[in-house]
This record gives structure tokens, C-alpha cells and sequence, in this order.
């Protein structure tokens, strides 16, 4: 017997009751590929259905109160995937983003990028660049593309930072501290993860975020990106609002 449908709705309006909202929700969207080839079709098709993934994601989350929403879309060790699936995935993207604009501001939704994005071909970096001027204006969700993007690398850049700094006279040794090199970070105009998701059934962290989920649910699902929608979503915000957390401290009735 097919599983029930959830009401959306009701999904919604426990969520919206419950309160304790995570501000800052992170998304590992994995699967894909194997989306695809479960279905005999070739990779890219399954990176084409993910954009509806995506898109039912960030309507939902901006219902929600989310105020943002970081997606892992393309990491540095992507780069070395065959030739073809690259320059495809770079083609999708400069065909998505400008696609999606009027979707996006529809939903008063802000977009960002971050990463090594010099590494992106300047016709992707035009059409990223033309997307988030045309968003600019919104107020609503932060949608956040993780783009040419490593945890290791972001950390390498902001010690790199930091070090020109000190050689320049800026900053002395021992002012080194972690609100300084959180400042160097890619990330560090937004709120750290509350929540971080993976789908398809990994249990990894695959170099994303390293600094940034130092205290962030981890929510996991065997669910393949590409068939990741609103429910999924709001299960895994229904469970993070049932979870306590400490931080390193104890509960508050702990004695």
C-alpha cells in the first residue's frame, strides 16, 4: 500500500505553532545521479529534475519563516568529474538562474553566492551576477548557492586573509580570535546552520560548512534530491524543533 500523503498545510501549521524555527537551514542535495540511472536516463537528467527539487524547497521554507536557506550546488572536487558533465552543469546553471528570476522575486526571495566563484566560466558568473541585481530589492529568504565551493578551501582563504592582515600591520597575533576568522569567511553575513540536511541516504559531511555546523542538527534521509519536496523539508524542521540543544552546556533541568 502506497505511503499517505501528508497535508502540507497541517504540516505547516504545526511548524508555524511549535516556534523555534532554525534560522538558517543548509541542504546537501546528493542523489542525482543515481536518480537518473535508476530511470535509464543519462546524469545530467537527473541535475535538470533537481531544479523542481529546489524550487518547491524554497517556496516552502520562506512559508515557513526560514531566513536562509543554503544549497551545496556545485563543490570544488566537481570540477573533476568527466568534461562533458561539467560543462553541462555550467550550461544548466547559466540557464536556470536568470530562469527562475521572476519565481524567485514572486517569492520575495534574495539570492547570494559562495565560493571560489572565479572559477565559474564568466557567462555563469554574468548570469549569477544579473540574478542577484534583479533579486536585490526582496526581503524575504536568502536563498545561498554554494558554488566552486570547499570547507577546506574557505578555510584556507580566511587564514590566508588574516595572515595578510598581520603582515600588513592590521591586526597583531594576538588578536586572533574566532570572531575574527569567522569574519573571513565566505558565510559570515549570515547566521550559522541551524540545520543541515543530506539526502540520498549518506552520512556525510562531504567538506561543507566545516566551521559553520559546528552546532548544527544533522538531519539525514534516504530520499533522492531530485524527489525531495515541501514534506521533506518540514519533517526534517518538525524533528529539529523536537530536539534540545545544548551547545556544549547541559539541559536547563539537569542538576
Amino acid at each position: 500500500m502506497a505511503e499517505e500523503k501528508p497535508d502540507l498545510e497541517e504540516l505547516k501549521r504545526e511548524i508555524l505553532e511549535k516556534g523555534n524555527l532554525p534560522r538558517h537551514v543548509a541542504v546537501i542535495m546528493d542523489g542525482n545521479g543515481r536518480w537518473a540511472k535508476q530511470k535509464g536516463l543519462p546524469r545530467i537528467a537527473g541535475h535538470r529534475a533537481a531544479v523542481e527539487s529546489v524550487r518547491d524547497v524554497v517556496r516552502a521554507a520562506g512559508k515557513v519563516g526560514v531566513e536562509v536557506l543554503s544549497l551545496f550546488t556545485f563543490s570544488l572536487e566537481n570540477w573533476s568529474r568527466p568534461e562533458e558533465e561539467v560543462a553541462a552543469l555550467m550550461f544548466l546553471l547559466e540557464e536556470t538562474l536568470p530562469a527562475e528570476v521572476p519565481s524567485l522575486n514572486e517569492n520575495n526571495v534574495r539570492l547570494r553566492a559562495v565560493g571560489r566563484l572565479g572559477d565559474l566560466p564568466a557567462s555563469v558568473r554574468s548570469a549569477l551576477r544579473r540574478s542577484e541585481e534583479a533579486l536585490a530589492g526582496n526581503d524575504g529568504l536568502e536563498l545561498v548557492l554554494a558554488l566552486s565551493y570547499g570547507g577546506q578551501a574557505e578555510l584556507v582563504d580566511a587564514a590566508k586573509a588574516i595572515a595578510e592582515d598581520v603582515a600588513a600591520g592590521k591586526v597583531e597575533p594576538h588578536q586572533i580570535d574566532s570572531e575574527l576568522f569567522r569574519s573571513k569567511l565566505y558565510t559570515h553575513r549570515y547566521p550559522e546552520p541551524d540545520l543541515l540536511i543530506r539526502t540520498s541516504g549518506e552520512h556525510r559531511i562531504s567538506n561543507f560548512f566545516l566551521w559553520q555546523i559546528a552546532y548544527a542538527e544533522l538531519w539525514f534521509t534516504p530520499v533522492l534530491w531530485p524527489d525531495f519536496r515541501a514534506e521533506h523539508l518540514y519533517r526534517a524542521i518538525r524533528e529539529y524543533q523536537e530536539r534540545e540543544r545544548r551547545f556544549g552546556g547541559v539541559a536547563p533541568t539537569a542538576q
